[in-house]
């Protein structure tokens, strides 16, 4: 009988997140990620029933193709390991239980995804290093690099590539969702739109070396977040649970104090 070992993927908010210019149809952006420990997806293998050679139990609601999950398996079967991925995948199934809504901004695919990508290198001993896997997850999804990477809180520059820990002590975080799902790319494109001549390089610099239990005390939930605007722009509901003391993070539609 296979013992199964269950991986936390967690949850992540951004404590601020500044747009500071545009790099083709992609944001280059200064931000602090910070991980929610308290909230989390797991993930697990179990011995596969069918013989599709890349089996995912899990609520989705998008073609295989498309799933960050899938993408995570051909990054590494392009690296170089796909007859060691493909023997892992040949054999077992990946279930995924959700905890983390989707279309909130806690980057819940992002962390399955860098999850998946810890548990092939594991399962199919490739030995690869943090960096290593931190450079294959960010040609998988923007966000994927910083969960890689372990840090606890890092400042992410570039289109979500480049991370940087950010020392300081693990902050307790409350997250609460609304049930409005917004997507990430109407977010950026209404920003871009819309709110392009307010980009502020001079004030996410600053930002960069504050502790985010600064970052919060000094500025406001619009100040903090780029994205907070055309989010309110496209989903107008969303100023119903903006409430005092709460701040938004990423592309929405999650709320954190």
């Amino acid at each position: 009988k296979v013992k199964i070992m269950y991986y936390h993927a967690p949850a992540k908010v951004n404590i601020f997140l500044k747009i500071v210019g545009t790099r083709g149809n992609y944001h280059e952006l200064l931000s602090r990620f910070v991980r929610v420990p308290t909230l989390c997806d797991t993930l697990w293998f179990e011995p596969k029933k069918s013989t599709e050679p890349f089996e995912l139990v899990g609520n989705f609601d998008c073609k295989i193709e498309d799933n960050t999950l899938y993408k995570a398996y051909t990054a590494l079967c392009e690296e170089g390991f796909s007859k060691e991925v493909g023997a892992v995948m040949a054999e077992l199934s990946l279930h995924v239980k959700k905890s983390i809504p989707t279309g909130a901004g806690l980057g819940g695919g992002s962390s399955d995804s860098a999850t998946f990508l810890k548990m092939l290198n594991e399962q199919a001993c490739l030995n690869l290093t943090c960096k290593e896997l931190m450079e294959i997850g960010s040609r998988v999804g923007a966000d994927v690099s910083f969960f890689a990477s372990e840090a606890l809180s890092a400042n992410v520059s570039g289109i979500g590539e480049v991370v940087e820990t950010y020392q300081e002590d693990a902050l307790n975080i409350e997250v609460f969702t609304p049930k409005i799902a917004c997507h990430t790319g109407k977010v950026y494109q209404t920003y871009r739109e819309y709110f392009l001549q307010t980009m502020d390089t001079n004030q996410a610099q600053k930002m960069l070396s504050l502790p985010s239990t600064k970052l919060v005390e000094q500025f406001s939930k619009e100040e903090l977040n780029d994205l907070y605007a055309p989010a309110l722009k496209l989903y107008p509901e969303l100023s119903l649970y903006a409430k005092e003391g709460w701040f938004f993070s990423g592309s929405g539609s999650s709320f954190f104090r």
